[in-house]
């Protein structure tokens, strides 16, 4: 395929706002990365991270950070070298030592997609010069399984042990256990009072972390760096609301959802007004822990919320893993107006990151959903980012919406929410230290 064919179009005549921003961040290239220098040693990032994002021309911003990502069998192989200098950069700097890793994955045995992910993390670190092994926290594995995937890799899974303070694999024995678990399930008890670095820190799974608070955070890095670009933040940041004591299947709280939702509908139509956008505004209700596209509705008016059948009910009742919902988050809509293919294919940008470095990303394309629709959902399918130069290299030559200058407006929005992660990681290590 053509490197031009497979980029997603712009399919929009309000692209005034995202060229200005654009134009922007290439005139003022040296400044934004000046400012992520001096945030990442105020807070240095996390080890990891993908973000989504929407791109509605008018907008541009990202809907969901995930810190302990899968599909990096998605990505671009030419930037699989990219993903081995940064994980060799992140651990010479924050733990000189290591020299075996333990990689901790999700209780997935039948995902064969999530498998081959965790295989190609896995080549990754090996390719960085670690020794790695993969530990399974399956509760009635006892022995090694080994799964054969259909890339011809194969993946040993081998069950975690704890003896005193430290977690072995079988007679492996490792310096630092790398997550790539999300514990929606909880902290295990094997994880507390260990020797052994755990990263990213446990806390941040989603029994305690919130999508609210991350994007509270995100509004203020938002805010800051408008502020330096002379921009409207709104342009690069979702507004929401949160809601808790919900209870779907009951019908408890849903008169103060709905409420919410109707005055998080008339902030975005003053905006939509103020930019003259003709667009319908609408919500994302969430639920505020959680991944996988669970828990997700689209909403108009407020009172869908009122109107919300059993099998709607049902669905935003429980995210992954049978986690009750009772506390939601309700964000700002963003349209995405880019499709990709002979069918329009409506798609999103995912963005990658080891350390502060832009390392690749892949678009999520699904032909079954529309501009203002969740993508993440059955049906959906990935096509690698299809460039020669990664996301963080811009080309002055040409035009703001040229290929190499719209990625490099996403790595942009990509690490302003690295750096709300990274300020919720900070956040949590004082929480910690304290208590």
């Amino acid at each position: 395929m053509n490197i031009v064919d497979s980029v997603p179009n712009l399919t929009t005549t309000r692209t005034g706002p995202l060229l200005q921003i654009e134009g922007q961040l290439l005139e003022n290239q040296a400044n934004i990365e000046a400012w992520f220098r001096q945030q990442w040693v105020a807070t240095p990032a996390p080890f990891y991270a993908s973000v989504d994002l929407r791109n509605a021309g008018f907008k541009l911003a990202p809907v969901d950070t995930n810190l302990f990502p899968a599909g990096f069998n998605n990505l671009n192989p030419a930037f699989i070298p990219l993903c081995v200098q940064a994980i060799q950069s992140i651990i010479e700097r924050t733990l000189p030592q290591a020299c075996n890793i333990l990689l901790i994955p999700e209780n997935h045995t039948r995902n064969l997609f999530y498998l081959e992910s965790l295989a190609t993390l896995r080549d990754i670190i090996l390719t960085a010069g670690f020794e790695v092994q993969i530990g399974s926290l399956l509760p009635d594995l006892k022995e090694t399984m080994v799964i054969e995937l259909p890339s011809g890799r194969t993946l040993d899974l081998i069950p975690v042990e704890r003896h005193r303070n430290r977690l072995y694999a079988d007679e492996f024995d490792p310096c630092v256990i790398l997550l790539n678990n999300d514990l929606s399930d909880g902290i295990p008890e094997l994880f507390k009072g260990l020797e052994q670095d755990i990263i990213p820190p446990p806390e941040l799974g989603w029994v305690q972390r919130r999508k609210s608070g991350h994007f509270s955070h995100y509004q203020r890095v938002a805010e800051e760096f408008a502020a330096m670009l002379d921009i409207d933040p709104w342009l690069i940041n979702p507004l929401f609301r949160r809601c808790s004591d919900i209870n779907f299947m009951k019908q408890e709280g849903s008169d103060r959802l709905a409420q919410e939702v109707g005055l998080l509908l008339q902030d975005i139509q003053k905006k939509y007004d103020a930019y003259g956008i003709k667009n319908q505004p609408f919500v994302v209700v969430k639920a505020d822990a959680g991944t996988y596209g669970m828990g997700i509705m689209m909403v108009r008016s407020a009172n869908e919320l009122l109107e919300l059948n059993r099998k709607q009910r049902t669905k935003m009742s429980a995210s992954k893993g049978g986690q009750e919902v009772s506390q939601v988050i309700m964000q700002e809509g963003v349209y995405s107006f880019e499709t990709i293919g002979e069918e329009q294919a409506v798609t999103e940008p995912v963005i990658y990151m080891i350390d502060h470095f832009v390392v690749g990303g892949f678009y999520r394309v699904h032909t079954g959903r529309g501009p203002d629709e969740n993508l993440n959902a059955p049906g959906m399918h990935f096509e690698p980012l299809a460039f020669v130069e990664p996301c963080n290299t811009p080309d002055q030559r040409q035009q703001p919406d040229a290929c190499p200058n719209r990625f490099y407006a996403y790595g942009v929005i990509a690490r302003l929410a690295l750096v709300a992660a990274a300020r919720e990681i900070a956040a949590q290590n004082s929480l910690r230290a304290k208590t």
